[in-house]
């Protein structure tokens, strides 16, 4: 079954903390198919896709959209976290330009970028650089 989160950031980014993620649960995982990000000011800002081993200071859960409206989410989305995470290596990044609205979309073809079941496993947007700010996101997975 396809889901997605969408939302504004909470919190500004670093390139520790994430600005929104998808965890896995202890049973079951995903596979991301899309994600997509976007400025929200005229400043422009890097953004970086990455893997967490650990789902600390998580931020508040997000209400995950079934596409087929009788299938409820397992994975669970969560807004900007609160604290550091443990950061693994970018699988994707790009420069969001100095306009509101500039962005991208990443799809991951056929196979997705899988997340493992297991509470500890989630993929999140960081600023790498360390300077973030606010941004649009969607976030498209399957279970």
């Amino acid at each position: 079954m396809r889901y997605s989160i969408a939302g504004r950031s909470t919190v500004v980014g670093t390139s520790l903390r994430a600005i929104a993620s998808l965890f896995a649960v202890a049973n079951t995982g995903g596979v991301l198919r899309e994600f997509g990000v976007f400025n929200t000011t005229s400043v422009a800002v890097a953004v970086s896709l990455v893997r967490f081993t650990n789902a600390t200071g998580v931020g508040a859960g997000l209400t995950e959209v079934p596409w087929e409206p009788d299938s409820a989410a397992l994975m669970t989305g969560f807004a900007g976290h609160t604290a550091d995470g443990a950061v693994g290596s970018p699988f994707v990044q790009a420069a969001l330009g100095a306009a509101v609205g500039n962005g991208i979309i990443w799809t991951f073809g056929d196979n997705g970028i899988r997340i493992l079941k297991g509470t500890a496993n989630g993929i999140g947007v960081i600023c790498p650089t360390g300077t973030g700010q606010l941004l649009d996101y969607h976030m498209v997975w399957d279970e």
